[in-house]
């Protein structure tokens, strides 16, 4: 190259950085690089760690150490002094030497958050970045900040033992908890250090993803290509994409791309908490029989059960719920059921095979089988395919659960007012998402009919018999589980009451009412108003969190609780399903001492779903993951109120 050719690369490159400065200023922002050493008034240091000399993505090289040279730079890193200045030379002699030998003394740069500041070699890295380099060699000095439990400082924590693992910088993502989700997708152990051919494989699948999503237009989104290849990873196998052509990968990227608007867009989420209203039907369709057209084929319903009725309650109630939906569309509606799906291992076989069995709208009704039920919708899109869990952030498929809280609020008055030694005992599950608002509102109920009452928590995933562990306390009055479950006596669920000689009495008990729910969404689908809130299109996420209002929960009162305490329930059951009653909307403080609420508002449907506190009314504590019981950590890793901090497992969504 010579000496003019490269004079021109500098002009061409000005004017670059000229129009950089111009658009930021027209959109009030900052037209120079940032400077570490300003962003670092403002933060909590822990330490400074040499890394020593290894690869930067240039992509992530975005500003300087110090401000000395800052203002010679547009926020692009291109260069905006005059072609006459000693700077211009300088830049211009880099560039003769990167055309023709390469540009190979590393630079030396600070890493702060994943993002690099360059302390010596300005220059050289805008010349790379001008001629479109991918990385450059550098000297680097990461800056650790203190720990605060806040997104962005979480998954840089995430980010730091990743890197440890596997030496690469490329891989940045938003979504907490991707890091662990790439590494158990590679099929690799969550301590598990990578070789030099997994950084190869990653960063060779990385290039092409990334392709694929700039031609989606992911140069304007939020989210990285590698948040993309994560996303793709729940959907297919590991070296599927490592074998697949650039097309392939852009076709299943296509496949895809509604989960990752999903992804991209805090507001994605709609939590519908009520049955929308149908759509308005002429008068004569309003007074006379629907009748499905002669030479139409019925809607066929499948549900997936990871058990069958015989052999677990939970699948018997959303058994029972299908045969309401066999009932009230007789003749429109075909159902089919399988059961013993388990995850991993049958759950993706089962689903096909409704789907080839002519299933178009398909139920799984266990958290466990969410990540089979993912990738059927998206090889499906035709198919509507719901899974019974709460929140997941995908679009091809919808999620419902109840609102059952609202039902503990109830049941929790009851008990308190029952309490005589002011003791009540709640049997708790998982510490999944929804579970502390459960013993929250239970809490609040029974502390409204009992100001002075405590309620002690015993987990069910934890070792030991929580009914033992209260009748040595002589608590008596017991939320036990929410239905009856095998091996244990009839009457040890719902509220109840342990009478002297050991007789268990019945007193109230929340009630899944699943039919009503299914009805409404096959409803939705025969009459077309399922579209009104489809997900996918748009990258909206639909999740069904209905309660007492739609009918899906109620509590069943015993002919054994006292008349007035009934009055008194019925009347919480009426205000509740008319919206005149919000439980959450009064003072409610933590066991840590910490005011929750005012008490001049209750909360959001998010902030009750991931609630992972308890109040000052209850006694015990929310279990981690390492004190568990095996068998429950399965249920946890899928629902859990904290998964996401968890090392994940191939598969696992």
């Amino acid at each position: 190259m010579t000496r003019n050719e490269a004079a021109e690369q500098y002009n061409q490159a000005r004017r670059r950085g000229q129009r950089e400065y111009r658009e930021a200023i027209a959109a009030g922002r900052y037209p120079y690089l940032p400077v570490l050493d300003d962003i670092l008034q403002n933060a909590r240091v822990e330490a400074q760690l040499p890394l020593g000399v290894v690869e930067v993505p240039l992509a992530q090289v975005v500003g300087t150490k110090t401000a000395g040279r800052t203002a010679a730079f547009s926020f692009n890193f291109m260069p905006l002094l005059g072609a006459e200045t000693e700077f211009a030379a300088k830049w211009i002699n880099l560039c003769m030497a990167h055309v023709e030998e390469g540009i190979r003394d590393p630079i030396r740069c600070y890493e702060y958050l994943g993002r690099f500041y360059v302390q010596e070699g300005n220059k050289r890295v805008s010349v790379l970045k001008h001629f479109g380099a991918a990385n450059v060699t550098a000297s680097v000095i990461r800056v650790v900040p203190q720990y605060a439990d806040n997104p962005d400082i979480r998954r840089y924590f995430d980010f730091m033992a990743f890197y440890a693992l596997s030496g690469i910088y490329e891989v940045q993502l938003a979504q907490e908890g991707g890091y662990a989700k790439l590494q158990a997708a590679m099929g690799k152990k969550a301590q598990e250090e990578w070789t030099d051919d997994d950084r190869a494989n990653i960063r060779s699948l990385l290039t092409r993803v990334g392709k694929a999503y700039r031609d989606h237009g992911g140069s304007r989104m939020r989210l990285s290509a590698g948040d993309v290849l994560v996303v793709l990873l729940q959907l297919y196998d590991y070296q599927t994409l490592l074998d697949d052509t650039p097309a392939g990968l852009a076709a299943k990227l296509d496949a895809a791309w509604d989960d990752v608007l999903a992804l991209e867009r805090p507001d994605a989420k709609q939590v519908s908490t009520s049955p929308a209203a149908p759509p308005e039907k002429p008068l004569l369709q309003r007074i006379l029989p629907v009748k499905r057209p002669a030479g139409t084929a019925a809607l066929k319903v499948a549900f997936v059960n990871e058990r069958s009725p015989a052999t677990s309650t939970w699948t018997n109630a959303h058994e029972f719920g299908r045969t309401q939906v066999d009932q009230v569309f007789a003749g429109q509606v075909t159902t089919a059921v399988y059961n013993d799906a388990e995850q991993g291992k049958n759950d993706v076989q089962l689903i096909e095979q409704a789907i080839a069995d002519g299933a178009t709208l398909i139920f799984t009704t266990t958290p466990k089988l969410a990540a089979a039920s993912l990738r059927a919708a998206v090889r499906h899109p035709e198919v509507r395919i719901l899974n019974c869990s709460m929140d997941l952030p995908y679009a091809s498929i919808r999620t419902y659960y109840s609102r059952i809280y609202e039902a503990k609020f109830i049941t929790g008055a009851i008990a308190g007012a029952m309490a005589a030694n002011d003791r009540v005992g709640f049997v708790a599950s998982y510490p999944m998402l929804g579970m502390p608002a459960d013993i929250n509102a239970f809490a609040l109920g029974a502390r409204m009919t009992n100001p002075r009452v405590k309620v002690e928590v015993q987990w069910t995933c934890l070792p030991g018999d929580p009914l033992k562990a209260f009748t040595a306390k002589g608590i008596t009055v017991i939320s036990g589980r929410d239905t009856p479950a095998p091996g244990h006596p009839s009457h040890e669920y719902g509220i109840f009451q342990i009478k002297p000689g050991g007789v268990l009495q019945d007193l109230a008990s929340p009630f899944w009412h699943w039919g009503q729910f299914y009805e409404h969404v096959v409803r939705s689908v025969l009459d077309g108003s399922w579209n009104k809130e489809k997900s996918g299109a748009d990258g909206k996420v639909v999740n069904y969190w209905w309660g007492m209002n739609s009918g899906v929960i109620d509590v069943l009162f015993s002919r054994e609780l006292p008349h007035d305490l009934r009055h008194l329930a019925s009347l919480l059951r009426s205000g509740i399903i008319s919206g005149a009653i919000d439980l959450f909307a009064t003072r409610i403080v933590a066991q840590d001492g910490s005011l929750k609420n005012d008490g001049l508002h209750g909360f959001s449907p998010e902030e009750i779903l991931h609630m992972d506190w308890l109040c000052d009314a209850v006694e015990g504590h929310i279990p981690e993951y390492d004190e568990l019981t095996e068998e429950a950590r399965p249920m946890y890793r899928v629902q859990g109120i904290h998964r996401e901090r968890l090392p994940r497992e191939a598969g696992e969504l």
